[in-house]
């Protein structure tokens, strides 16, 4: 009951009427940031087809930009609450359509890699400042440091071209890329076991950068941890060290990973960018690469709305989760 009390109305009033000025201000940024980068859409959309100026006053009229400036924020903001995020320059069909479409693939690759991520990372950094200054803690540091010093497209590029085009003697035994294979039902058992398949390299890639980057964290904060008084009192009433550890010490160190882990679970919506593109996953970092070549400006505009809108939201409930995590936290 005394966890439930941190829920006070003070305290989740402040923190929706944070999360929805933060919104408000996304959204206006989001209209204007990308009128400034391409203020005239219509010549994008005629690029190639020798269009004339009466086509392009039409292409204007038709896409409302022939409006005040004003007219069009309202326009917009009345859209975006009714959940039209505009038609794509380049697929000809609703934003939403298409970012629900990839919204799967994205989750499965970064939802997944983070929760492995997390479970690896938090044992290996947990036990590395429990035994600080023992083997395990001199390997793990040195691997985790190198890994997490490695740019994700890069190491992804390494998997990629050791274990899917092959190098040398080794052969590729994993897909050159994609989700599926051609000519499997998406949805049948072996569809989804070819689409695990497919996931290997990628998640692998996600799971060792983010691996390095929990164990790291969770070290440190582990080691802020063990030198408080607490645990000496723990260790007076006679608990053992694997419960010292379990009971006291891995819940007061995770309050800074649980920052952590909720800004890369709001990654998760974004997508990894470059590790889609490395591997060609039909996910939203892929489309929003493709969106970027043109640039096809409502598509760009969805996708950073929902980026943000899903960082926003993992804020929240961080938030939320350390009136669990910590007393201290008050209304």
């Amino acid at each position: 009951m005394g966890v439930w009390r941190r829920f006070s109305w003070p305290f989740v009033r402040r923190n929706l009427l944070g999360s929805v000025a933060t919104l408000l201000f996304i959204l206006v940024v989001n209209f204007f940031l990308f009128r400034v980068i391409n203020p005239h859409p219509e010549r994008t959309l005629g690029r190639g087809r020798a269009a004339t100026a009466e086509q392009l006053a039409e292409i204007s009229h038709r896409l409302g930009l022939d409006q005040p400036l004003h007219v069009q924020f309202i326009t917009y903001l009345k859209n975006v609450f009714t959940g039209d995020l505009g038609v794509s320059f380049k697929y000809n069909q609703p934003v939403s359509d298409l970012i629900f479409e990839r919204l799967g693939p994205t989750l499965a690759l970064v939802g997944t890699s983070t929760v492995l991520s997390v479970m690896i990372g938090l044992w290996i950094g947990s036990r590395a400042a429990w035994r600080r200054g023992g083997r395990f803690d001199r390997s793990t540091s040195i691997i985790t440091v190198v890994v997490y010093s490695m740019p994700e497209w890069w190491l992804g590029l390494l998997l990629f071209m050791v274990f899917a085009a092959g190098i040398g003697p080794i052969t590729g035994i994993f897909p050159i890329g994609g989700l599926h294979s051609q000519g499997l039902d998406w949805w049948s058992f072996n569809g989804l076991v070819d689409s695990i398949w497919h996931l290997v390299l990628p998640v692998t890639t996600l799971t060792l950068a983010y691996v390095a980057e929990y164990s790291i964290i969770m070290r440190s904060s582990m080691l802020d941890v063990m030198g408080q008084d607490y645990l000496q009192t723990a260790r007076a009433k006679g608990l053992t060290e694997d419960q010292v550890l379990r009971r006291h010490a891995i819940p007061n160190a995770m309050l800074p990973v649980t920052t952590l882990v909720s800004l890369d679970l709001a990654f998760a919506v974004g997508g990894a960018i470059t590790v889609e593109t490395v591997f060609s996953i039909p996910g939203l970092g892929l489309l929003t690469t493709e969106a970027l070549r043109i640039p096809d400006i409502p598509l760009l505009q969805g996708s950073f709305l929902v980026f943000s809108a899903a960082v926003v939201l993992a804020n929240l409930v961080a938030n939320f989760l350390y009136a669990f995590q910590d007393p201290r936290v008050k209304s």
